[in-house]
């Protein structure tokens, strides 16, 4: 074994007992009344009135958020819209719904502006599975690397990056690098990469070992079963899903690209191999359609996600409703790491104008 492939297994090992550790302290969404669910929406909304906050939302979390966020003027978005939107806005607070790498990016971005979220302990498998200091003893076996980050990460590890990319862009920024003639590291999802290197048929591409365990637990043999009872469906998949998977794909990519792909195909029937969230926007815009969540049922999967993040979930009503009573939710990063952060950040943003 080489020095290389040794560091990468080690902190593969490593990654995988945080990520158990971390799922063990996950729990399960509670079940509101209709009178709980009212009581605590009014709380929100006059509380982010108080405050001159905005409720800013992922995708992934529970349709009472991401409804409430519209409805109280913020968004529903990817992590880095989300983030783009926080800093466009004119509040004072960002309360960020999602996982932790989500407030870290909008506090990067927005450094003047205090950043709250319903819980700290809402983190990712990806950014765990990449601690920062493994990865940059990784990154330092590679010296000759570009070194290539998605945005689900630590503000640590994206400051030792030289590009952040979402997995919208990731495509065309390692194309470019590749044309460039440059060799890429890329972490920390590795089934992403595969995906990216496949496509792009980037030459010289280092991966770190990385997934996440919502998409890791999408089975091929599941999906076609779907697929058999359901053939006029359209397979909508994300790329952080096991290529087996990629490979039933009638469209594969990121969680805007498979709405925008939801609204505009003729299919009137959609199976979607991604978090469940985003049922609730796609069937929002689109009503008239039918959409399946893909299975996580079959062999080899132990349903440690059921298409459903287990952090994700840890955004809830009564959470929020308490955010700004708290003082152990508040988002830091440190004045340099922000700094350092946005230089790969500032890539990307510059890259897609």
């Amino acid at each position: 074994m080489t020095a290389n492939n040794l560091i990468a297994e080690l902190a593969s090992s490593s990654a995988a007992e945080r990520v158990h550790e971390h799922l063990e302290r996950a729990w399960s969404a509670p079940q509101y009344t209709p009178e709980q669910q009212q009581h605590y929406k009014e709380r929100i909304r006059e509380q982010l009135q108080r405050h001159n906050a905005v409720l800013v939302a992922h995708y992934y979390t529970d349709p009472l958020i991401q409804a409430l966020a519209e409805e109280t003027g913020g968004c529903v978005a990817d992590s880095l819209e989300m983030a783009r939107f926080g800093k466009e806005h004119k509040a004072d607070t960002l309360v960020v719904a999602g996982v932790r790498f989500m407030g870290e990016t909008a506090k990067i971005l927005t450094p003047h502006k205090r950043v709250l979220m319903p819980t700290l302990e809402a983190t990712c498998s990806l950014d765990l599975g990449c601690p920062a200091d493994e990865f940059a003893a990784f990154c330092d076996q590679h010296p000759e690397h570009t070194v290539v980050v998605y945005a689900n990460t630590s503000a640590a590890v994206k400051a030792r990056a030289d590009w952040v990319v979402t997995s919208s862009i990731a495509l065309d920024v390692v194309d470019y690098l590749d044309r460039r003639g440059e060799k890429i590291l890329w972490a920390p999802d590795k089934h992403l990469g595969h995906y990216i290197q496949k496509q792009t048929g980037a030459k010289d591409m280092v991966l770190w070992d990385g997934a996440c365990i919502v998409h890791e637990e999408f089975k091929a043999r599941g999906l076609e079963d779907l697929k058999a009872l359901y053939p006029e469906a359209a397979v909508l998949v994300h790329p952080e899903s096991p290529q087996p998977v990629v490979d039933l794909a009638d469209v594969t990519g990121s969680t805007s690209q498979l709405i925008r792909a939801a609204q505009t195909l003729p299919n009137q029937e959609f199976i979607v191999a991604t978090d469940q969230g985003i049922l609730y926007k796609m069937q929002q815009l689109c009503p008239d359609k039918t959409f399946y969540v893909a299975p996580t049922a079959g062999s080899g999967a132990s349903c440690r996600s059921c298409a459903s993040c287990p952090w994700m979930a840890m955004n809830v009503l009564e959470n929020l409703a308490d955010v700004f009573e708290r003082t152990d939710n508040e988002i830091q990063v440190a004045p340099e790491l922000g700094r350092q952060a946005m230089i790969p950040l500032q890539r990307m943003l510059d890259f897609r104008k």
